[in-house]
């Protein structure tokens, strides 16, 4: 479960009372798209309703069943993300909205590059990129919707082009497992060499090139790569 300290409150009015729930900002928007894809265990601070979290006020389960027609966490989870509200200090939000932000340039900055460079542009030259075209973050808002929403704004201010590159990789048999960990999640094929070398074939994107390579570099110094 998440823990208290970094779950956010969801709150949901009816019939004079309030309904709430502590839950993960992180899963809000998952939740809210495709509740069955987001573990219930890992959403929900603790897996009851209450009228009041703070007082530790509950309902009845005569109030539960009136107002949400089950005693199913699950569904009265539902009901109030869908008609309720997520409550967040301003603290919580200032905080929420710039964890967004950086998550945004980080992803900018490592998926896209500079079209005539081939270089992805510096983090600094992202955010303020995206402070002057007064792109608004949304503390819930998907990270990959919110990445093409500013991407789009981005684009007539700096060039940025999404382009992939496939890079060759040798590392010796020692590295194999910090490597592979590394290159899993872009790795199209793999094979042992004869001389007990590991070699794979990735294709990332081009602004990640000079991350990847530096933290194989940093598993061993033996390690070869090569764009195909």
């Amino acid at each position: 479960m998440v823990s208290l300290d970094n779950a956010v409150l969801a709150r949901m009015e009816k019939g004079g009372k309030r309904y709430e729930l502590l839950v993960d900002p992180n899963l809000v928007e998952d939740f809210k798209s495709k509740p069955e894809t987001v573990d219930l265990n890992h959403f929900l601070a603790m897996d009851e309703v209450f009228h009041d979290i703070r007082g530790g006020e509950r309902p009845t389960e005569e109030a539960i069943e009136k107002t949400f027609g089950t005693q199913d966490i699950l569904e009265i989870t539902k009901t109030i993300l869908a008609k309720g509200s997520i409550q967040l200090t301003t603290s919580q939000r200032k905080a929420r909205v710039e964890e967004m932000r950086q998550q945004i340039v980080h992803e900018i900055h490592t998926q896209a590059v500079d079209p005539k460079t081939k270089s992805p542009h510096p983090k600094t030259r992202i955010e303020l990129a995206l402070e002057e075209s007064r792109y608004s973050v949304d503390p819930f808002k998907r990270l990959d919707d919110q990445v093409k929403d500013a991407m789009e704004l981005l684009k007539p201010m700096i060039p940025l082009s999404f382009e992939s590159v496939r890079l060759a990789i040798r590392v010796p048999g020692s590295a194999y497992g910090s490597a592979s960990r590394i290159l899993r999640p872009y790795l199209e094929k793999e094979q042992w060499l004869e001389n007990g070398s590991w070699a794979g074939i990735i294709e990332i994107p081009a602004g990640m090139k000079d991350t990847i390579i530096g933290k194989l570099m940093n598993q061993s110094s033996d390690t070869e790569c090569k764009e195909l």
